[in-house]
């Protein structure tokens, strides 16, 4: 299924041809389900998601988009969602380790952290033959994009942070609103799924996108029947938790780097994009008014061209 198929797609629209179906390739010891648009001999640029997201929130128009701007466009599962491997152990977070954490500083226990997250992106990128590549990070996916760059800055020509943050305990957390969604316990049966997808999405936009909530009973279907894992979305909760703090490292980085982030985020408040780009030498920030923690097709031109801008003006640097 596609979604958004009749939206412009650029000067250059990408062959059919060009789309390769998901494959699961196995990379830093798990099988990863990844998906490729646009030509091999493009600019390869990964997309990695956020938090409980499969990769299928990369929209499939909108990496047709990034295609056609010339990339070899990669989105993938994240370990422990969609149909990448799904692992085990720890418990459900609870609301009085939050506190913990926060008031106390006590570390939340993980059976896995960023690090790990980030060497999968790296093992992808090895199974693919990729030596270098742009990447650009949602949410969660925009804290493993960094910690690919701090970790193994050669692998990274750009980076890209959208709606994330640093880790700096400083940041304001969450509204109270969007906690809630976060911390909900998974629903119990296919309807409820459904409607809860539309319901959380709504609070995440933080704004009246009717275009969107028309799509959302046919994307929370697709999500649905590629596979849930209620107990690894904790798992990768308690990987961001549990990774700490990564301002101070990230004063050394010397990746070219945009971060975009909303006004209205309930979730990464806007706070948290600033800190991003203060903390990274020379960072852009792109501040796109009445986005929240979603990207919604509304902000799609701006976000594409955004990021077209700044990918390719970092390989024009590089040669």
């Amino acid at each position: 299924m596609r979604y958004n198929s009749d939206l412009p797609r650029g000067n250059n629209p990408v062959n059919a041809s060009a789309h390769q179906p998901p494959q699961t390739v196995r990379a830093n010891g798990i099988d990863i389900c990844y998906e490729i648009f646009g030509n091999d001999d493009a600019e390869p640029l990964l997309l990695i998601m956020g938090l409980g997201a499969q990769m299928i929130h990369w929209d499939d128009a909108f990496c047709e988009q990034l295609a056609a701007r010339g990339f070899r466009v990669i989105r993938f599962d994240n370990r422990d969602i969609g149909q990448s491997s799904h692992l085990t152990g720890g418990k459900r977070l609870t609301p009085l380790e939050l506190l913990k954490l926060r008031f106390l500083r006590i570390p939340v226990a993980a059976t896995y952290k960023l690090i790990d997250m980030a060497k999968d992106t790296v093992g992808l990128m090895d199974a693919l033959g990729i030596k270098s590549a742009h990447l650009v990070g949602a949410s969660m996916g925009g804290m493993i994009a960094q910690e690919v760059t701090l970790s193994f800055p050669q692998r990274v020509r750009s980076l890209t942070s959208i709606m994330s943050t640093t880790g700096n305990p400083r940041v304001p957390p969450p509204t109270r609103e969007a906690a809630a969604v976060l911390m909900a316990p998974p629903p119990r049966s296919k309807d409820e799924f459904i409607a809860r997808y539309g319901q959380t999405w709504k609070v995440l936009r933080a704004g009246s996108f009717p275009e969107e909530e028309a799509l959302d009973p046919g994307r929370a279907e697709r999500v649905f029947a590629r596979g849930l894992n209620p107990a690894g979305v904790g798992r990768q909760l308690r990987a961001v938790l549990a990774s700490g703090s990564r301002k101070e490292r990230l004063h050394g980085v010397s990746t070219p780097t945009l971060v975009i982030h909303g006004t209205v985020d309930p979730l990464v408040r806007l706070e948290g994009g600033k800190d991003t780009a203060a903390s990274i030498p020379g960072a852009k920030l792109l501040m796109i008014e009445g986005m929240g923690h979603a990207l919604p097709m509304r902000f799609w031109p701006e976000i594409i061209g955004a990021i077209d801008k700044h990918a390719h003006g970092a390989a024009a640097k590089a040669a």
